[in-house]
């Protein structure tokens, strides 16, 4: 690799909750990433047109509001829609296991619980990262 892995941090929606994606973009940039957090209150469009200016790797969004299941599909729809296709895609946050598997589905790599050590989240993005 010639540049570190970039990624994208963001919180969609209304919660204005974020430690723990402050805690994840920390442990990022200490494992050798290079972070981009978009802070609070991102709307999707936001989201998307940051990942696009910053030529990211990976997507991580957080959000503990409740509103994962229509905010994280819809950028990931929005991704696609700008022919955004080769960008890693993780969500973490309060998300109940029952709609993990409707996440996946809508193109969420992989879902990250509380209680996720930031070492599992490290890996699962060093491994999967999709290199231009």
């Amino acid at each position: 690799m010639d540049r570190p892995i970039r990624v994208v941090v963001a919180k969609p929606g209304l919660d204005g909750h974020d430690r723990g994606a402050k805690v994840v973009a920390r442990s990022l940039r200490d494992a050798g990433m290079e972070v981009i957090y978009t802070g609070l209150r991102q709307t999707p469009e936001q989201i998307v047109e940051a990942v696009i200016q910053e030529d990211a790797d990976c997507l991580a969004m957080s959000i503990l509001s409740g509103a994962h299941n229509h905010l994280f599909p819809k950028v990931v729809s929005l991704l696609k829609e700008r022919g955004v296709d080769d960008v890693l895609v993780v969500g973490g946050g309060v998300i109940p296991e029952d709609d993990i598997p409707g996440l996946i589905d809508a193109g969420i790599a992989a879902i990250f619980t509380p209680g996720t050590t930031t070492t599992s989240t490290i890996d699962f993005i060093t491994q999967n990262i999709k290199r231009k």
